[in-house]
Order: structure tokens, then sequence, then C-alpha cells
């Protein structure tokens, strides 16, 4: 059985006062073996991977050889080279939108409830070449709709763009079906696994998934990391985004010939400690595992649900069963702006959460609501903590 003081000890940010974390749908927090990775690489080498003779050098790209491994591994990758390093999922998502070969008239379909990252690109790329964007819209709970996505593939689509699992409700959608769905009417599948990741397990090659995206920061990596996967296949046939130092085997004055995936999507110099920090946290997640994960987070989230049916006006986003929305509870408080809500939650107790509209604006100002408070549950938390979320939301519902 696992032990969930012990768990909690690993955490440097949760030793301080005040620290009471349900923010990491924005960014999970590191334990202590990713930042002694990260710190290591600094005071033991801190050298250039892949371009030095030097053993310095050898051991960065090692290490950073072997970090990639573990990603491969951790999404069920078929070769360590379906793996592009990037930034976040952020930077992988546009890495397709301008790698990937589209022309006008080519229809690219996400849900009305995508992330920022998942929309502004292919918005980018309809003004600029011509490209369709259709919004596929989710019931009215929020889940995903089936019948109305198999209705739309009806129509020719190139490429369907979806959220794995909503930042807005913490909602996962049917994505093995979406996929096959996908492919039996000829269109790619990107899939935005930012919020998926940290919290199931998933195997890309069961998936069927053409391209899946995620960030290091919301998976107890480092910030600035990230990983976008993609077929080899469709990798090779696809041109660099970013072009430069690293990305070549060989130039001149007019020509240049490029290294084939990942290095000609990896451009300039790499954060090499974080790669090998996103490793480290890969790693301590498989070792942890998802079916424990899961039950801790059902576990608080659940005492987080019934304490929010009992506070009068709330309003609860997404479907009612906590279970459907992983550790994710976001709600507003009619009449009531839920910036100050949020302010008072970490000035009376130190409890952090998000507010607003969390990157979904779209979303909110589709339906005039102004934002919502969100609060993220993740294995670190723990029951307690849940029951004091509720205990000083009810203080502020009297007060306002």
């Amino acid at each position: 059985m696992t032990d969930i003081n012990k768990i909690r000890r690993d955490f440097p940010v949760l030793q301080q006062k005040n620290v009471v974390y349900f923010d990491t749908a924005c960014q999970s927090l590191k334990p202590q073996v990713v930042l002694v990775a990260m710190l290591e690489y600094y005071q033991r080498s801190s050298a250039c991977s892949g371009r030095s003779m030097h053993h310095l050098a050898a051991q960065v790209t090692r290490q950073c050889d072997d970090a990639r491994a573990a990603v491969a591994k951790f999404i069920g990758a078929g070769k360590k080279e379906e793996v592009v390093f990037t930034r976040n999922t952020t930077e992988g998502i546009n890495l397709v939108a301008n790698s990937l070969p589209f022309q006008a008239g080519d229809v690219v379909l996400v849900s009305d409830k995508e992330h920022n990252s998942n929309l502004i690109p292919w918005q980018k790329l309809a003004r600029r070449q011509g490209v369709v964007l259709k919004i596929l819209p989710t019931l009215p709970d929020n889940t995903f709709d089936l019948d109305a996505y198999a209705k739309a593939l009806t129509e020719p689509v190139r490429l369907v763009a979806l959220g794995m699992t909503s930042n807005l409700d913490g909602v996962t959608i049917p994505a093995a079906e979406i996929v096959r769905l996908a492919h039996r009417a000829g269109a790619l599948v990107l899939l935005d696994a930012a919020q998926t990741i940290p919290h199931h397990k998933v195997n890309v090659k069961a998936l069927d998934a053409d391209f899946l995206a995620f960030s290091g920061h919301k998976a107890l990596g480092p910030t600035g990391t990230g990983v976008l996967y993609g077929k080899y296949d469709l990798l090779e046939k696809m041109e660099p985004f970013l072009v430069g130092g690293d990305t070549v085997a060989n130039s001149t004055y007019t020509t240049c010939e490029f290294l084939p995936p990942p290095e000609k999507f990896e451009a300039g110099l790499q954060d090499y400690a974080g790669i090998i920090g996103l490793g480290s946290a890969v790693e301590y997640l498989q070792k942890l595992g998802f079916d424990w994960i899961r039950k801790q987070e059902l576990a608080v989230n659940s005492v987080i649900d019934e304490g929010l049916r009992g506070i009068a006006g709330l309003i609860l986003i997404g479907p009612a069963d906590p279970a459907l929305r992983g550790g994710i509870s976001s709600f507003y408080i009619e009449g009531i702006d839920s910036h100050r809500v949020a302010l008072m939650l970490d000035q009376m107790v130190g409890i952090q959460v998000r507010s607003g509209q969390h990157c979904v604006h779209s979303w909110f100002n589709a339906r005039h609501i102004a934002g919502s408070l969100r609060a993220s549950a993740y294995f670190y938390n723990t029951v307690d903590e849940a029951r004091l979320l509720i205990e000083n939301l009810q203080k502020i519902r009297k007060v306002l």
C-alpha cells in the first residue's frame, strides 16, 4: 500500500507552510528526484549533447538519449526516434500545424472546448492558407458527442485535433474510437494529451494516434519541456518547422541536408537539464502506477464534489459524476467574482486554485460566463486538504 505521507515528502514545495496546492492542471509540483537530476547536469557536465567529442558531451548525449528512450517506453512508442523534444504541448501542436503539408480547403476538426493551444494554430492556418476550421459541439454535460463526430466525418477531413482530457472540466474523450473512425474516413489524428499523460496510462501504438503532444510541466517534469510523438513515416515526410543549428547533416551557401527525425525538428541548443529531468519524471510516474494515481485523485475529488453541492448558487461545469472529471472540479458561484474567491482562499489559509477562463476563452465567451474557479487535485493531495477547501469555500460564501 502506497504511503501518501511518504509520497508528499518527495515534493519540497509541500514542506512549506500555507501550501495546499490544488492547481496541478496548470502545473504539477516536482519531486526531488527531478530536481536532483537537473542539478547534476549543471554540476557534473553542463555540456552540449551530440556536438563535441569530449567525455562531458558524451555523458550528456547518453543521458538525453536515455531520457528519449524512457519517454518512448512511457507512451508506448514503437521507437525512440518518434519522440521529438519540444518546449511544451503548444510547440508540439504548432510543429504539426506548420510542418504537415496543408492545402486550401483542407478541413481541420476540433471540439468546442479546446485549449487555445489547439485552437489558435488552426485559426492562423485558416487565415493564411485557407484551411477550413470546423468546431464540433460537445453534449450538454460537456462529454464528447460521438454521433455528431461520426456525422462530421462523412465530409472529407484532413486532420482531427482534439484534447484527450479537458483542462476545463477534466472530461476524457474516447480516444481509441475517435482515432478508429478518423482513420476509416481517411483523416489523421493529433491528440493534445497535456492533461492526460499525468493521470492516465497512454499507449500511442494501441491508440494508433498519428500525433500526440504533451508538456513536461504538467507531468512532474521541468518547465519548458514537452514532447511531440509522431508516427515515424509521417515525421520523415514533414518539413521541419524551426530550422538551423543541429537540424542539418551538412549545408552549403544555397542548400542543406536535413537530419532524420527527431533531430530535424529539434533546432538549436536544447534544454538538456530539462530533458534529463523529464526522463526522471516519467520514470517516477511509472513507479507510482496509474491505477493508484487515479484512485487517489478520485478519493480527493469525490470529497470536493460532495461539499460543492451544498454551496448555494454554485454551478459545476461538466458532468455530475466526479469519476468522469478526473481530478478537476471547475465551478462558479453566481454573482461572485471567481478571482476574488481565489485570492481569499490563498490569503485565508494558503489554498491555491486557479480562477479565470483557463485558456478556453472561446467556450466561456460562447456561453457568456465570466470565468470559473478550478480546483485540480493530484495524487499528492489528501482528503483532509479537500475538506479544508470546502470548509473555507463555505466561509467565503457566507461572507460574500
